[in-house]
C-alpha cells in the first residue's frame, strides 16, 4: 500500500514538472489539479466565521459565551429574537477557561481577578480599544455581521457624526475645534480591513464622554441585553449588558457584564463582587449604585442605543 502511494506521488510530480516545463492549454486543468493535490493538508486555513470575522473557523457551541457561562440554578436565559444583538452577544467566542486578561502589548494585566472569563476577540497592538471603544467595537461588529453597515456611526468627543458609509466611500473625517469635516483621503473600500481602520479612528477620537451623550437613559426596571452602564468623563467607564436570565418561579432577573479597561486589554466577563461565590451574574433588582470590581456606577447610569 505504501509503495502504491509513493508511486502515485512520483507520477504526479512528473506530471507537474511536465506542466511547468511544457505548458499547454490542454493541460492547464491537470496542472491545477496537480498543484492542489501536492499541497500539504494543513496548508489551508479555516475561513473566518461570517458572524465573528476576527475569529477563524466556526465557533463551537461550547466555546461561546452562552456555552461557557451557565445560568444560576433555577434560572433560564431570557428569549432573544433571532438576529438580535442579544443573540449575537451570546454567540461570542471565548478563550479557554482560566485564560489571563492580556494588555494590548501582550503582557498580562496586573490584576485580573475581576475577570470571570475572557472573550476570544483581538484587542489590537495599540492602546486604543479601551472601555467605551470595546462596546462600540461589539456594536459595530454586530451591525456589520447582520448587513446593517449603514447604521454604523459614532460621535467624536468634540462633536460630529462619523459614519462608516462615508469612510467606505473613501472619505476621511478631520476633527475640528467643534465638529468634524470630511475630505477625500482614501479609495472606496468597504472590506473588513477597512472597517477595522475606521474603528481605530473612532477609538482615537471618541470615548465615554461622547458615547454617554449618544445613548439614551432607560429605567433599571426595563434593563435589556445590549444596554450599557456608563459614566461619561475624563476618566469615565462603561460596561455592556451581555446576557440575561430569569427565574421562572420568582421572576427574578440577573445579567452579565462585559468590559475592557485602561490600558487597552482583552474584553472579559466581570465577576460580581457583591457575591461570595465568584459568580458573574448580577441581580437586576437593586437600589443605588452598581458595584463592579473596578468601577462604581451611580444610580441612573443605565443607557441604551437609540
Amino acid at each position: 500500500m505504501a509503495g502504491r502511494h509513493i508511486g502515485k506521488a512520483t507520477n504526479m510530480g512528473s506530471r507537474l514538472r511536465s506542466c511547468i516545463l511544457q505548458p499547454r492549454r490542454s493541460t492547464a486543468l491537470l496542472c491545477l489539479l496537480a498543484v492542489l493535490l501536492l499541497l500539504p493538508t494543513g496548508a489551508a486555513r479555516a475561513a473566518p466565521d461570517p458572524l465573528y470575522p476576527w475569529h477563524e473557523g466556526r465557533v463551537a457551541e461550547a466555546d461561546t459565551l452562552a456555552g461557557r457561562i451557565a445560568p444560576p440554578p433555577g434560572f433560564r436565559r431570557i428569549a432573544a429574537e433571532p438576529g438580535s444583538f442579544g443573540q449575537w452577544l451570546r454567540g461570542l467566542p471565548m478563550k479557554p477557561a482560566g485564560a489571563p486578561v492580556l494588555l494590548f502589548n501582550g503582557l498580562p494585566k496586573f490584576w485580573s481577578d475581576a475577570a470571570f472569563a475572557v472573550l476570544d476577540i483581538d484587542v489590537g497592538d495599540k492602546d486604543l480599544q479601551q472601555c467605551a471603544d470595546a462596546i462600540m467595537r461589539l456594536r459595530a461588529e454586530y451591525l456589520r455581521a447582520v448587513d446593517r453597515s449603514g447604521e454604523i456611526a459614532f460621535d467624536f468627543t468634540n462633536g460630529g457624526r462619523v459614519d462608516f458609509a462615508r469612510w467606505a466611500r473613501g472619505e476621511r473625517p478631520v476633527p475640528r475645534s467643534s465638529g468634524v469635516s470630511w475630505k477625500r483621503g482614501g479609495r472606496k473600500d468597504a472590506s473588513y480591513a477597512s472597517f477595522r481602520l475606521y474603528l481605530e479612528r473612532i477609538y482615537a477620537y471618541a470615548g465615554t464622554y461622547s458615547l454617554d451623550r449618544e445613548l439614551r437613559s432607560v429605567p433599571l426596571a426595563g434593563i435589556r441585553i445590549g444596554d450599557v452602564f456608563i459614566k461619561g468623563g475624563f476618566p469615565g467607564h462603561a460596561v455592556l449588558v451581555a446576557d440575561m436570565v430569569e427565574n421562572a418561579a420568582t421572576g427574578e432577573r440577573r445579567f452579565l457584564l462585559i468590559q475592557s479597561f485602561m490600558p487597552a486589554q482583552d474584553m472579559h466577563v466581570l465577576r460580581n463582587p457583591a457575591e461570595q461565590d465568584g459568580t458573574p451574574w448580577y441581580r437586576a433588582a437593586f437600589e443605588g449604585p452598581l458595584e463592579t470590581p473596578e468601577w462604581t456606577f451611580p444610580a441612573g447610569s443605565l443607557k441604551r442605543w437609540p
